[in-house]
């Protein structure tokens, strides 16, 4: 094992751990990710299919072997289809996270849901309104019932568009028409990428990548943005609060009980346990000073952003959490959770409990949490936590945690500006904002871990732009401290001045992954307030430390929305040159927007920076050369 950990992490708190892990004899997977190298070059340009039971198959891209497949498929072909592949997945992911919530409304609505309710009453009344549902005078469970079928509607076939595409202006609904793009139900999308992906089916490049747009826009405009509206609806729309981040929000004298995955579902019923009374007085009689709930990755995202409960660590960390020896139960829903995890929590005395019925993990005890019964099972394996912490060994906690404000949703951000975008676009027309840029996605252990993250989002607004992050990047940023009152030091002369009147942070945390769309949303409003479309706005997107599928449906759609998206590392597209210059160039003239690729966080900060300034000259704003 290296003993170099700066060269994996450049935060504290994961080099101390990484030197315990390595004495601990831990495996993590920086450890896999070395043991794999080199990795396969045919896998990493994309050049592998393994779609069809006469392959496995592979192009030669030096031309000195195969040129095509067993089924006669060329490297575009192959390429294309195995990147829709990944879309696909991606956006299965994040919609049926979206089903579940709406499957949870409604089971409030039919009153089979004890402990879950309705926390915020006027978005379901606006929400409701956007899907045709008249809620005049009618009780609120009748509306959510009402709103919740009108949703499962969205993923199926018989519409022709999705319903929250109403969102976007009306030239962007225009331009995926034109295009042959536009989303027509959710599940619908993610079926025909699959068949068409089939041997024998689709083998026209460009049409498979059309699609695939077609298929991230269904995410995008429908699983995602329904996950996000009915979050709200359910747990409440979140408003700024306080936090902190990093290892250190662990307390040695707690029971420390760590929520890992995405889906808030579970995660909240596990936040109202641990304030029961009843297990905080048995707590302290086993020793403990209290309940000392924590967060990974995006379920505590979710609790952060409405509840301020303090994030841990993002994806990376994981591991190296449960080395602490302070944690006494991990749950785990689904999403971004290593199968590592179970027999890393065999290494100490922490207790590890998977909870949903579609994701199952060796060496975690299985307690599946559904609407009926979540209340009550979250109390019985608290308790189970608070038993535990006598099981405890030693405990290294070695770092302070790092305050931090959360909680910027759309709601919250216009009615921090008085109730309308204006004020801020008036500050982007003065030019003390250049533009805003969204860094979202997670870490891979091909980046240095959160150094992608924060060296990008660090040059941005100490050039004046204004960001907005989602997932992993916003604990990362969040631990490097950017989301204080302290931040306002590394942002420019402009953006510190607006930031400082409106007492907000430079980098403004918006949430969890599916909470992208937030960001969709507040440029739809922008574009709306211009009368323009989003491709004509200072605005781009980043994810410098991607390594997941649903990063890719991500990045597809945020492009199909008019916004212009900077990758760190590249996609498994390079054996195509064909679909490299599709998306890094011609996309421009069918979407308005373009994908570029740099591992570099510095150099993406020029290219986002030359972008912001390119679109500041087209509406007439006054633009700086940037070099």
């Amino acid at each position: 094992m290296s003993k170099n950990y700066s060269e994996k992490t450049i935060t504290t708190d994961g080099q101390l751990m990484l030197k315990k892990a390595e004495e601990d004899q831990l495996e993590t997977v920086w450890d896999r990710y070395e043991a794999q190298l080199p990795q396969c070059g045919y896998c990493e340009m994309g050049l592998s299919c393994r779609i069809c039971n006469m392959g496995p198959c592979r192009i030669d891209p030096f031309g000195e072997g195969p040129q095509k497949g067993v089924c006669g498929a060329d490297a575009d072909i192959i390429v294309a289809r195995n990147l829709g592949r990944m879309v696909a997945s991606g956006a299965a992911s994040h919609s049926d996270h979206g089903r579940d919530l709406v499957e949870v409304l409604e089971a409030v609505a039919e009153g089979k849901a004890p402990g879950y309710q309705i926390k915020d009453e006027e978005k379901l009344r606006r929400v409701a309104g956007e899907y045709g549902i008249n809620a005049d005078g009618k009780d609120i469970l009748k509306i959510a019932g009402e709103l919740a079928h009108a949703m499962q509607e969205d993923f199926g076939t018989r519409k022709k568009s999705l319903t929250l595409l109403l969102r976007a202006p009306a030239a962007r609904r225009k331009v995926w028409e034109n295009a042959g793009v536009t989303p027509r139900g959710i599940d619908r999308e993610t079926s025909e990428m699959m068949h068409r992906t089939h041997m024998g089916v689709d083998n026209g490049w460009v049409s498979l990548l059309l699609q695939a747009v077609r298929n991230a826009l269904s995410d995008g405009w429908g699983g995602s943005m329904i996950a996000t509206d009915v979050s709200d609806i359910l747990y409440g729309t979140p408003k700024p609060v306080q936090t902190a981040a990093n290892m250190g929000v662990l307390k040695a004298d707690h029971v420390n009980i760590v929520v890992h995955g995405h889906n808030p579902v579970v995660s909240e019923m596990i936040l109202l346990a641990s304030q029961d009374p009843d297990i905080l007085v048995f707590a302290k009689s086993k020793g403990a000073a209290g309940i000392n709930l924590a967060g990974l990755c995006c379920t505590g995202n979710e609790l952060l952003m409405r509840h301020g409960v303090a994030m841990a660590g993002n994806h990376l960390m994981t591991e190296l959490i449960i080395a602490t020896g302070a944690v006494e139960m991990l749950f785990v829903d689904y999403q971004c959770i290593m199968p590592s995890l179970g027999s890393i929590g065999d290494c100490y005395h922490t207790k590890m409990i998977s909870t949903s019925d579609k994701a199952r993990f060796p060496n975690m005890e299985h307690q599946e949490f559904h609407p009926d019964n979540a209340a009550a099972l979250a109390k019985t394996l608290v308790r189970k936590a608070v038993e535990n912490f006598e099981n405890r060994g030693e405990v290294y906690i070695p770092v302070e945690p790092v305050p931090a404000v959360g909680g910027f949703s759309v709601e919250a951000i216009v009615g921090a500006l008085g109730g309308t975008p204006e004020p801020l676009i008036n500050a982007i027309k003065a030019g003390k904002i250049r533009g805003a840029v969204g860094v979202v996605g997670c870490n891979n252990p091909k980046i240095k871990h959160d150094y992608g993250h924060v060296k990008l989002i660090k040059d941005l607004i100490e050039n004046d732009i204004l960001v907005v992050d989602t997932g992993c990047a916003a604990v990362a940023t969040a631990k490097a401290g950017f989301k204080n009152s302290e931040a306002l030091q590394f942002a420019g002369p402009g953006l510190k001045e607006i930031c400082g009147a409106l007492g907000v942070p430079p980098v403004l945390h918006m949430g969890s992954c599916v909470d992208n769309v937030r960001i969709l949303v507040l440029a739809s409003a922008l574009a709306d307030a211009l009368g323009t479309d989003i491709s004509a706005l200072p605005l781009a997107g980043a994810a410098p430390e991607w390594y997941s599928e649903k990063a890719i449906s991500i990045g597809v759609y945020a492009v199909a929305s008019g916004i212009y998206t900077v990758l760190g590392p590249m996609p498994p597209i390079t054996g195509s040159m064909n679909i490299v210059k599709l998306l890094t160039e011609g996309l421009d003239d069918v979407l308005g927007a373009t994908f570029a690729v740099e591992p570099d966080p510095e150099k993406a900060a020029l290219l986002i920076r030359k972008h912001i300034e390119k679109k500041r000259a087209g509406l007439g704003l006054d633009s700086r050369e940037v070099k």
